[in-house]
């Protein structure tokens, strides 16, 4: 069958309803001449059962929520298309990573994992990364996180972490987030969580956008090839626009200020034509070199570093389309770890394991019985033919009188399938040991990977790591549990625990950090190192331009053509909406008032000249705090030459570290290029009077 990038949107074409030039009409398809009004019994009377308008309409309308997930619960999704960069079939025979001309269709779901469907895009919590690849062998879901780790080992404790992490059971508080004594109890507990903590108090926990974020199966696979050779394989996805992060203040005022910030960003990415773009990656491991790398694959809270197993480019995935429907799509669609195609199979990792039934039991209730996967977004491009029949929500009508297998009366239809026909066979693997209740020895260091990754981190990454866990901890209320959260930090790093239990009022227990197994340190597992290795771009980096009547609108469409022209994006900021009069006596249209957008919302700012409009800028406390607050948050700040008054008035220094000025670099298209040059930046952390400034 022929598969392309448009074949999905092409099934669900089909199901899409516009309602343009048509007549309202019931569910039954009867066309419905009022809808205002119930039938009564005269026009002040008792209403009639026999409305059958009126019990169909409140019926759909009371049954319009289906129940939340348990986990993952607020998202966000989009359409696009994977391609693979050459053949990958020394690995895989998996058909979607063969041919570098075929683009596959898929689905993919971002969200936050803690948090209700009502909750803030930006609150620290891990971020869910689930891909459904529509392939011709059928639906591949590779339903990963942000983070390459998890907080258990095992899938029997996930209820518990889950329980533990959710708003406490008896006030239901706090929504979306761990800074509580629930949470942090159960990890002064359970000691394995303490690697994935070192990632959730990161700057990974409070992404800047879906789109400058990594992704990662979490497990460990098995690529299988035609000859059914067997390789370990972990998956990643890399941003082409790097890896980048808010701030902690600027992710609290952003929950206020926009909360659909992560959402609306990728929405309206999408709209514009900057479209998403990530490479997958895969680490491979041969089965005889498993044993070597001093990390148990099958434990989901360790990784491998990258200078041990580097990661092999396969692919890109793009990002193009948003859904037609909300509902029908990102809230209805399901994935399952289960779901593999052949070329790919699964390992003994527990925690996995215990994945594979649990998202096929969830969707079951979730989605209201077993024929989910019929429902548009969730169905395969591959033809389905199976003896499955009846239940709730069931779409297809078999014309076949054989429901079972094997039969006569259906001609021994649908046939089983060998592996040369595309069969699925699972790898076989010899399997031996007791009936118990244990897991191996090589589970049972959990400090190493912690150490690993703390020490991995820029100074201030890990000045906001410990900042992190000053503020969940300091929210809770058990001093018992404070002290033994400090207890296992004493095994990880000296710094950690001495800084963390400083800002508690606590004395600090002996650091007795562990030595990190592999390398001391890796720089994949630093943002601020991989963006070294990443070219300067400032492609769809937002800048806000703060003006008032007077702004020289010459020099400003100079500085914007040139940002422009790099991939960058200027929001005309002022007052009021409508437009502002330059010196020139033109009209500038303005794209945001003031009332409506916050500094939190960019990237940058950039304060062009004028003489009026300087005076007015550096006189207006709400403009002097935008600029003040994105200095706060390390970000670039421009002005021109003649608007060095505004920052005198912010108190901030024009030489300090991403601070660039006209007077400096020049105007118009000079100016645009220093700009450009410390926007690439993305943050100034070595601007060391940010906290002077009072934002």
């Amino acid at each position: 069958m022929h598969i392309d990038e448009n074949s999905k949107d092409a099934q669900l074409a089909a199901e899409r309803m516009d309602p343009t030039g048509h007549f309202l009409t019931t569910d039954q398809g009867i066309r419905v001449e009022h809808t205002d009004d119930s039938l009564k019994q005269g026009a002040r009377g008792p209403t009639l059962l026999e409305d059958f308008h009126l019990r169909e309409k409140l019926t759909r309308f009371d049954h319009e929520r289906i129940p939340e997930r348990v986990v993952h619960a607020r998202g966000s999704a989009a359409h696009g298309y994977f391609q693979p960069y050459e053949s990958q079939a020394k690995y895989t025979r998996a058909k979607f990573l063969q041919d570098p001309s075929k683009k596959t269709p898929v689905f993919v779901r971002f969200s936050t994992v803690a948090g209700s469907r009502g909750s803030a895009d930006t609150v620290r919590d891990v971020r869910g990364f689930a891909v459904k690849f529509y392939t011709e062998e059928g639906n591949f879901d590779l339903v990963g996180n942000n983070i390459p780790v998890f907080f258990i080992q095992d899938g029997i404790k996930f209820p518990d972490f889950v329980h533990a992490a959710k708003p406490e059971p008896h006030h239901e508080m706090p929504q979306a987030q761990t800074a509580h004594d629930s949470f942090w109890d159960f990890v002064s507990l359970v000691p394995e969580t303490l690697h994935m903590v070192m990632w959730t108090m990161s700057d990974r926990a409070i992404p800047r956008s879906y789109r400058m974020m990594q992704g990662f199966g979490v497990h460990t696979f098995r690529f299988v090839d035609a000859k059914n050779v067997s390789r370990f394989v972990k998956f990643h996805w890399k941003p082409l626009l790097g890896t980048h992060s808010l701030v902690w203040d600027e992710a609290q005022k952003l929950a206020g200020k926009d909360p659909d910030y992560h959402r609306r960003d990728l929405f309206e990415s999408i709209e514009q034509g900057d479209f998403p773009e990530y490479e997958l990656g895969v680490q491979i491991v041969e089965e005889a070199d498993a044993q070597k790398l001093g990390v148990d694959l099958l434990d989901a809270t360790k990784l491998v570093p990258e200078e041990v197993a580097p990661v092999l480019p396969v692919g890109k995935l793009t990002l193009n389309r948003n859904p037609t429907n909300f509902f029908a799509e990102t809230e209805q669609v399901a994935f399952c770890v289960a779901n593999i195609v052949p070329g790919i199979d699964f390992t003994d990792d527990p925690l996995m394991q215990a994945r594979l039934f649990s998202y096929l039991d969830t969707q079951l209730t979730r989605l209201g019985g077993p024929n989910f996967a019929e429902l548009p977004i969730n169905r395969p491009l591959a033809p389905v033919h199976n003896h499955q029949q009846d239940g709730f929500g069931r779409h297809t009508s078999s014309t076949s009188r054989a429901n079972y297998h094997p039969n006569s009366l259906g001609g021994g239809c649908p046939f089983l399938a060998a592996q040369e026909q595309g069969g699925f066979v699972h790898q076989p693997e010899q399997v031996t040991g007791q009936k118990l209740r244990a897991r191996p020895e090589s589970f049972k260091d959990h400090y190493s990977q912690a150490a690993l990754f703390f020490r991995s981190l820029s100074a201030p990454e890990q000045e906001h790591l410990i900042d992190a866990c000053r503020f969940e901890l300091g929210k809770v209320e058990s001093k018992a549990i404070q002290e033994r959260v400090l207890e296992h930090f004493a095994k990880i790093d000296a710094l950690l625990v001495t800084a963390v239990a400083e800002g508690l009022g606590l004395p600090a227990p002996k650091a007795t950090p562990v030595t990190p197994k592999g390398p001391p340190a890796s720089k994949a597992l630093s943002m601020e190192a991989m963006k070294l290795l990443m070219p300067p771009s400032i492609k769809t980096r937002r800048i806000a331009v703060l003006v008032a009547d007077g702004v020289d609108s010459d020099e400003l469409m100079a500085v914007r053509k040139e940002l422009e022209a790099q991939g960058a994006q200027l929001k005309i900021i002022a007052k009021r909406l409508g437009t502002v009069k330059a010196a020139n006596g033109k009209d500038l249209p303005v794209d945001k008032s003031a009332m409506t957008t916050a500094s939190v919302e960019y990237d940058a700012v950039f304060i062009p000249g004028g003489a009026a409009s300087v005076a007015t800028l550096k006189k207006d406390g709400a403009s002097r705090h935008f600029v003040q607050e994105a200095y706060l948050h390390c970000k670039t700040v421009g002005v021109s030459k003649d608007a060095e008054d505004v920052l005198k008035a912010c108190e901030i220094d024009p030489a300090a570290p991403g601070v660039v000025s006209g007077a400096k670099s020049g105007n118009g298209t000079a100016l645009a290029t220093a700009f450009a040059k410390a926007l690439s930046n993305h943050r100034h952390w070595d601007r060391k009077d940010h906290d002077r400034v009072p934002a």
